[in-house]
């Protein structure tokens, strides 16, 4: 058998049925729906196996439009809009019964020189010195609706090592604070070499915690704890700097805005060392069950 990785890896490796068309599959999920973030990577391969090899990833914008069956395969159709002399862009419409259930549209470029500036990597303890998940989630057992909860979150976060910085949402219901949360995470494992690799796992696990800091903000717990529901409606990522997902990323995120229903994340992605790797943009449905 092999490791939570290998799973993962095999998860977001798409079939690919014709010139431009992939088949992809999903697996249980902590929710009874498929993950948002294995869907925008798996779109994100689909499209990169389109694109010449020396054109990385720069930017994607998708949209979330019907929540997605775990139990049937999913057809991802690739539209090759435009392959410029620096940069490519590409459509990917994702289907399930012969409906659209998510579009994205991912850009790549080749290398190019340029100005250069960033914004400051902000303060956060070294991840070693954080409980991993393993350690932390039996201790929220009890504010769990569901007593299967932390299994099944632990068995969806067992391919990356995540750690978060402040306690989670689950961790101080009702005590409403900063719309602020950081989280470092890496693979569980050694990776290949392969840009679109690191920017698929990338990608993935980005849908994981970015609205946490909007539940922080009104002291929710999230679905686990059932006093919200929600889904991700859109998801936008920029790729600044070279990265690998198998080291250490500190993963910045806040939320300047809730309201109507919705809320809004957005994050910065910083290598261990300092570099800025990407920016991150994320609304959801967030509702108050009634």
């Amino acid at each position: 058998m092999g490791s939570p990785l290998d799973g993962l890896l095999d998860l977001l490796d798409v079939e690919r049925i014709e010139r431009d068309i992939f088949r992809g599959r999903s697996r249980s999920a902590a929710v009874p729906r498929v993950f948002g973030g294995q869907v925008a990577a798996q779109a994100l391969a689909a499209a990169g196996r389109t694109v010449p090899d020396d054109r990385t990833a720069h930017s994607l914008h998708a949209y979330f439009l019907r929540q997605g069956d775990p139990g049937v395969p999913i057809v991802y159709t690739v539209d090759r809009v435009r392959d410029g002399r620096s940069f490519t862009t590409r459509q990917v419409t994702a289907v399930q019964h012969g409906r659209p259930v998510f579009q994205l549209t991912a850009s790549f470029q080749c290398h190019e020189e340029g100005l250069e500036h960033q914004s400051p990597m902000p303060d956060a303890p070294d991840p070693e010195s954080l409980p991993t998940a393993a350690e932390m989630l039996p201790s929220y057992a009890d504010r769990f609706v569901d007593p299967g909860a932390v299994d099944r979150l632990l068995e969806a976060r067992a391919a990356v090592d995540l750690r978060y910085v402040q306690p989670p949402p689950y961790g101080s219901v009702g005590e409403p604070r900063e719309p602020r949360s950081q989280v470092w995470f890496r693979a569980g494992g050694e990776l290949s070499d392969d840009p679109l690799l690191h920017a698929c796992l990338a990608v993935y696990v980005s849908d994981m915690t970015l609205l946490d800091s909007v539940l922080l903000a009104h002291g929710r717990g999230g679905w686990a704890v059932g006093d919200v529901v929600g889904a991700s409606l859109d998801h936008a990522m920029w790729f600044h700097r070279p990265f690998r997902a198998d080291e250490w990323l500190l993963y910045d995120q806040e939320s300047p805005s809730a309201s109507g229903g919705r809320g809004l994340g957005q994050a910065r992605i910083h290598t261990r060392d300092g570099r800025l790797a990407m920016t991150v943009i994320q609304e959801g449905v967030i509702r108050v069950p009634r």
